[in-house]
């Protein structure tokens, strides 16, 4: 299972369309201020979350998760958005769309069939926190989007439940057109059983067939690309023991030269002071909420020169300093 998520850049110019400035929502989330920069923008599920939970505290606007899920120019879709228009229905293309997050990120697309209703939830299958309000409207806003686009009609769910209140019910009931239900059990968007074969108008089984092969191979490509990055973080995670690895350490254990390593990571879309600051990133939570070491035995197993340094960091990556955020968190774990 791949451990990140590719953000589309495309992402940044919907936020700036709605009026949310990409800079203060990085500020905010503590990611990198040339995210978007990027060829390949992959997050964990952590940053994915953080990136999000930015977004809904940046925007005065309650329903900016709705507005980011609603598109209708079809050439500002994902690729795998333009196949799945492709299929037969929106049964099919829900399917096409799960199949796509199984192979290439750590969340699913479940489909539950209960009497005459059809009810579709995400699961993010790395997630330690809540999902972010923002991003579940997000997703529900839009399936609505491929629903409607697909078919041509006004396609419109009958229940939306979270399982999390909500400050702002009566807008989602208006964009809906549904109840929505807070409290629930589960979060889900449930539409009726016979949407699920209702036609696309969009299908065009010549483009779905001429789009498969090149969805395979960048499935495979994307894959690959994952699990070498993946390897170079674990590497560096194995050297961070009171040393701070440099790309010719890693070169070495990884027997290739360092500009053929800088030239992957490249083509990768990441870069090594990338991987080595996520390295240290999670070794230093899992040190903090996993063990009883000082703040400056952390610093020191992380490679770091001095407590000062690896504090300066830490706020930048959680937007608290390390103490406070340990505390945080046995508090929570005790209540």
């Amino acid at each position: 299972m791949n451990k990140h998520f590719r953000v589309p850049g495309r992402l940044a110019v919907k936020l700036e369309e709605v009026g949310v400035r990409v800079p203060a929502v990085l500020r905010r989330a503590g990611l990198s201020p040339d995210l978007f920069a990027q060829t390949r923008v992959l997050v964990t599920t952590e940053q994915l979350f953080a990136l999000w939970r930015a977004i809904g505290d940046v925007s005065a606007d309650p329903g900016v998760g709705l507005r980011l899920g609603m598109e209708s120019r079809t050439e500002r879709f994902h690729p795998m958005a333009i196949a799945a228009l492709a299929t037969e229905n929106f049964g099919a293309a829900v399917t096409h769309m799960a199949r796509y997050k199984r192979l290439t990120c750590p969340e699913e697309i479940l489909q539950e069939r209960d009497g005459g209703e059809w009810s579709l939830r995400f699961r993010w299958l790395l997630a330690v926190d809540v999902e972010p309000h923002v991003l579940t409207e997000y997703c529900y806003a839009w399936m609505v989007t491929i629903a409607q686009h697909g078919s041509g009609q006004r396609v419109m769910p009958v229940r939306v439940e979270f399982m999390q209140s909500r400050a702002h019910v009566k807008l989602l009931e208006r964009h809906f057109e549904c109840p929505v239900i807070c409290n629930s059990a589960r979060n889900a968007i449930v539409f009726r059983a016979e949407d699920e074969t209702r036609p696309f108008v969009t299908r065009n089984a010549e483009l779905l067939e001429m789009l498969a092969p090149q969805f395979d191979e960048a499935l495979r490509a994307s894959s690959m690309e994952d699990s070498f990055t993946e390897q170079v973080r674990n590497a560096i995670q194995e050297r961070l023991t009171g040393h701070r690895p440099g790309m010719d350490d890693i070169a070495r254990q990884l027997h290739m030269s360092s500009r053929t390593l800088q030239r992957r990571l490249h083509e990768a879309g990441s870069s090594f002071q990338r991987l080595l600051d996520e390295a240290r990133h999670e070794m230093a939570r899992y040190y903090l909420g996993n063990s009883v070491l000082e703040l400056n035995e952390a610093a020191y197993l992380l490679g770091y020169e001095d407590a000062n340094s690896f504090v300066r960091a830490f706020r930048g990556w959680e937007g608290v300093p390390p103490g406070l955020w340990r505390e945080t968190r046995r508090a929570s774990a005790v209540s």
